[in-house]
């Protein structure tokens, strides 16, 4: 054998396994062709987190005047906005091709599929063999059947965050994680933006107070919304032509289409080895092997929920079960969601409709920013903190957040959630004066009536 593992893929899942398995002693491969990094480097969590970041200072100088400071005028560098978002990028996808070579992986830069189980046949025609396959394969932005991305009117996220020019009019279709981010984004930046989703409301895999929240926040932003609707074409001349199921129709200079992700399934030799795959996915066990025991699966092809974070976690998670450690094997119950929209959203757990679901009696707490001193200092007074625990035992079944710092805030409830903490241990835990994390304490508080500052 050439190696002990070959990861096919180096995305956040696929180089984050090298690394560990390399750790571990073992000979590793990363076969990519196109971004180390993958996606969320290169064309997803980080650049677009950049041009939030972007739109986030041009909100401040908008809004100077409430701090006492006057900026009579600005003006925007789109190219710049763009640039600083792709040199970001790219400094993060050395940073990963550096760390490959900082522990002796082999990067080969070729698309590869598998030839067999232990042989991995690349674009040259070279084979390669391992004793492991690990497929990370990621995925690709799903399309509205009938209707393709032509990379110009109808877009996909890659093409929103390198546009040439900020559109004066954009539509957005789904209403999920990226669909808002977007809107977020080019909302601040001057377009006129709507979004539109097929499902009852934004966000809606979120709690719904959550979402009703972020709905009335978007539309004093003057984004417009319509839920519970379907596209059911896109015609396109100087301005592209949105029709709903409603028979109406909607024109805007470019169209955004975010309904989701598929996996990269396609030409990689899946059926040639026979795996198995299930709605479209790799089925992978708790310990994200395939049907054929010496591959694995991670990261967006193998499943939701389909996070970065994720990824990573599966990724170390197989290299240590390919290295005979004695592991725990995945678990998705306490995995946080994020999404960086202004205000930032972020939850773990349970809502509180899975909770009721579900049995349990619940004593539910929220705190609103509006009432914490350090959010009245900093001027971000939008959102709140709900929490839900068990009433019978106290456990701490789920936390919900939108406001500044939300994607920061939630790792302190993954954290309690993990040790298996009550809401006896956060009333009990010191938070410091003045953070926002005070309004996780206080939503805790105020579900056993004993709030002091609401």
């Amino acid at each position: 054998m050439d190696y002990d593992i070959i990861v096919l893929g180096g995305g956040p899942g696929g180089y984050v396994s090298a690394i560990r398995a390399s750790k571990l002693g073992l000979k590793v491969a990363v076969v990519e062709k196109n971004d180390l990094g993958g996606i969320c480097c290169n064309w997803g969590c980080i650049p677009t987190k950049s041009l939030l970041h972007n739109a986030y200072v041009l909100d401040l100088v908008k809004n100077s005047k409430k701090f006492g400071i006057d900026i009579p005028s600005y003006k925007i560098d789109w190219k710049k906005v763009i640039k600083r978002s792709r040199d970001v990028a790219k400094r993060l996808n050395k940073g990963i091709e550096y760390l490959l070579n900082k522990n002796n992986i082999d990067y080969i830069p070729h698309y590869g599929k598998m030839f067999d189980k232990n042989t991995v046949l690349l674009d040259d025609n070279k084979k390669i063999k391992s004793k492991f396959t690990v497929i990370a394969t990621g995925g690709k932005s799903k399309q509205i059947p009938g209707i393709e991305f032509d990379n110009s009117s109808v877009i996909s996220s890659r093409e929103a965050m390198n546009l040439s020019e900020i559109p004066k009019e954009l539509i957005i279709v789904g209403a999920g994680a990226i669909g808002v981010e977007f809107a977020s984004i080019y909302s601040s930046f001057g377009s006129k933006v709507t979004l539109i989703e097929g499902l009852d409301r934004v966000l809606p895999n979120e709690d719904l107070d959550i979402s009703k929240e972020l709905e009335k926040i978007f539309k004093r932003k003057k984004i417009d919304i319509l839920t519970s609707s379907q596209v059911k074409k896109i015609t396109k001349s100087k301005k592209s032509t949105v029709y709903l199921n409603d028979d109406t129709s909607l024109k805007a200079d470019k169209v955004l289409v975010a309904i989701g992700v598929n996996p990269n399934v396609e030409n990689i030799g899946l059926n040639k080895l026979g795996i198995e795959l299930s709605n479209g996915f790799i089925n992978v066990n708790k310990f994200m092997q395939t049907n054929v025991d010496n591959i694995y699966a991670i990261g967006d092809v193998s499943g939701p929920p389909l996070l970065a974070h994720v990824a990573s976690f599966e990724g170390t998670l197989v290299a240590e079960h390919i290295s005979g450690k004695d592991i725990s094997p995945m678990r998705y119950d306490n995995i946080p969601s994020c999404t960086y929209t202004s205000p930032e959203v972020a939850s773990v757990g349970l809502t509180e409709k899975d909770a009721l679901s579900k049995g349990f009696n619940i004593k539910v707490g929220k705190f609103p920013f509006s009432a914490l001193g350090k959010t009245l200092a900093e001027g971000d007074r939008d959102g709140f903190v709900k929490i839900i625990y068990d009433s019978k035992y106290g456990e701490l079944l789920g936390c919900h957040i939108i406001g500044k710092n939300a994607t920061n805030l939630i790792t302190e409830i993954s954290i309690a959630r993990n040790l298996e903490t009550t809401y006896t241990e956060v009333l009990n835990t010191v938070h410091p004066h003045p953070t926002l994390s005070e309004a996780i304490h206080e939503a805790t508080a105020a579900a056993f009536n004993e709030a002091i500052h609401i």
